[in-house]
């Protein structure tokens, strides 16, 4: 982990810091093994411009620079953001019900897009990455009953697109094709 993580000025290891509240991005990078802590912001999510992997790039990166604000020279700081993409339309987490069903029967049947965008920044050093991952995943039909059913367990209302691909919602996804766990919020 010394080599991963390097050391600070004051002579102790550099920290990674989560800027992210989703528990599912936590239990991602706990997969890694990695110590970290997390520092979740408070700021407003607000993108500029229409492209999606423009927007989780630019949103991650917001991310990062908040949680750096609270870091020491040395720590690395990894924000990341997601957002589901349908015919170039961007569809962020739902406002309401209303809103999650709309966006649920606009998927259903159909491909979509998931972009993730992930910014590493390591306070101090100018040395900062960011990109996206870009998934496509494959719904199959859903009848207007199985949308409010699943809309009824509130699993939607949290997530980009109103679904969660590690909860309920599996079993109406038929394939996808690249990184799981690029859905789930968190390419490692």
């Amino acid at each position: 982990m010394k080599l991963l993580y390097g050391w600070r000025k004051d002579g102790k290891m550099a920290k990674l810091i989560l800027a992210s509240a989703s528990p599912r991005r936590r239990e991602i990078l706990a997969l890694s093994g990695l110590p970290f802590e997390v520092r979740a912001g408070s700021g407003e999510e607000q993108a500029h411009g229409t492209d999606p992997e423009e927007i989780v790039k630019e949103l991650s990166a917001g991310k990062a620079a908040e949680a750096l604000k609270g870091a020491e020279d040395g720590d690395i700081v990894i924000g990341a953001d997601t957002v589901v993409s349908l015919f170039g339309a961007v569809l962020g987490k739902p406002k309401d019900e209303a809103d999650a069903c709309s966006m649920l029967r606009r998927l259903q049947g159909r491909a979509h897009q998931v972009y993730t965008g992930v910014t590493v920044w390591r306070k101090g050093t100018g040395k900062i990455c960011t990109f996206a991952e870009r998934t496509t995943v494959h719904v199959g039909s859903m009848s207007d009953r199985e949308i409010r059913e699943y809309i009824e367990t509130g699993e939607p209302m949290d997530k980009a697109g109103a679904y969660g691909i590690q909860g309920r919602f599996a079993v109406y996804v038929q394939r996808i094709e690249g990184d799981y766990q690029n859905v789930v919020g968190l390419p490692l």
